[in-house]
């Protein structure tokens, strides 16, 4: 009887584990993987004496953040907010602490590339990038705050609601700082994260207004405390000032010349030499060069059905803990699709923001799969029966 039931609830577990999403996301950095190779041959050969040295790099993130995937999707994500044996703090505590030290030392002694001090070097010729660790934390610690202060959002009030809000925000501003202070997008992301998490939790919406007003401000104030950042504005507004050499134009003329259909796989032209970060920020531009309007639509068609199946994880979430998770994911991408593909069309002003699972890079792949695993560790307990008493399950979860 008992091995019936052990065998009952693997079943459910393997019904309600979402492979659509799994595949989904391989699928795009194996899509991600070719066109990388395709865009950085040329500059890999050219200044390494080796055309697949940024594919085999690539592959190994892949294999890497698989191996992630599937380890988080094990891991229940109820564990990120209990107190363990193993360590005297959550882990979600743990965590957001981790986060301020590894901020703060990058902003005083981080390693400098492209003018930017935002890594941290690990040897090997790898390098770690803080800011991508801290929007797991963003995901985890804003589901956390969210579901353990959320009558501080329903108030009842207006105004008590938007003291709130800000008041949970603040609670991220250790992290937040040092990061808008060095990689303003970045930290744009982070907010976008959790404005969609507190966003989710209220039930009262129509303050939020103000919050995006504010946030909105905030950005402001910091695009033009640093010269270069009201430069890029400019840009922007009056692109026929921009250098003919910049990456931005050159990613502008090459989507242009892609025509409807492309040119074909391989057969870009602005990828010889034109733009420095063609396989990273600038890799859309490449795929739409050689695969067209309708390959670069196809790509968004499929970040949209990536993002609708994680909806649905958060929506059939057996917890708030749970969907709040799955929205704070959810914000990530989505925020990180919609500014990469603003920036390389010049709909906004240029900022460095990889293509999920399609850019090269190591911190964004790893961090985005491992988060994508804990999405599936959400989708895989929605079997579960939600219980009749929140404030049971607050307690349960939070003790």
């Amino acid at each position: 009887m008992k091995r019936n039931a052990v065998t009952i609830k693997i079943k459910n577990v393997l019904s309600n584990y979402d492979a659509i999403l799994a595949i989904l996301v391989l699928f795009i950095c194996v899509f991600g993987l070719i066109m990388i190779y395709s865009a950085s041959s040329y500059r890999a050969a050219y200044y390494y004496g080796d055309s697949k040295l940024y594919f085999r790099r690539q592959g190994l993130f892949i294999l890497g953040g698989a191996a992630l995937m599937v380890v988080t999707s094990l891991i229940d994500y109820k564990i990120y907010f209990k107190r363990i044996k193993i360590i005297p703090v959550k882990p979600v505590v743990l965590l957001y602490f981790l986060c301020i030290a590894l901020q703060w030392y990058v902003y005083f002694a981080g390693y400098s590339s492209g003018g930017s001090s935002r890594w941290i070097q690990l040897g090997g010729g790898f390098n770690l990038q803080p800011s991508e660790i801290s929007k797991v934390c963003f995901v985890i610690g804003g589901a956390f705050v969210a579901a353990k202060k959320k009558k501080m959002i329903n108030t009842g009030s207006t105004l008590k609601n938007i003291f709130g809000v800000f008041f949970l925000f603040a609670l991220f501003v250790p992290i937040l700082v040092p990061v808008a202070l060095q990689n303003l997008s970045s930290a744009v992301i982070l907010a976008g994260i959790l404005a969609c998490i507190y966003f989710c939790t209220s039930m009262d919406k129509k303050y939020f207004v103000f919050v995006v007003i504010a946030l909105f401000l905030g950005g402001v104030a910091m695009i033009y405390a640093k010269g270069y950042r009201s430069e890029r504005i400019m840009h922007f507004w009056y692109p026929e000032t921009m250098d003919p050499a910049d990456q931005i134009m050159q990613g502008m003329y090459a989507i242009a010349s892609g025509g409807l259909f492309g040119k074909g796989l391989g057969n870009s032209v602005q990828k010889l030499g034109n733009m420095p970060e063609v396989h990273t920020d600038m890799i859309f531009t490449i795929i739409c060069e050689e695969l067209g309007i309708i390959g670069g639509i196809a790509l968004i068609g499929l970040f949209l059905l990536l993002l609708w199946r994680i909806f649905k994880i958060a929506v059939n979430a057996p917890d708030l803990y749970g969907a709040l998770i799955a929205t704070g994911v959810f914000a990530q991408v989505a925020v990180q699709v919609l500014m990469n593909v603003a920036v390389v069309t010049n709909s906004m002003p240029a900022t460095g923001v990889p293509l999920p699972f399609v850019s090269y890079g190591g911190s964004n792949l790893l961090i985005l799969m491992a988060e994508m695993g804990i999405v599936l560790s959400v989708s895989k307990r929605t079997y579960d029966p939600i219980p009749d008493e929140e404030d049971e399950e607050d307690s349960m979860l939070l003790s």
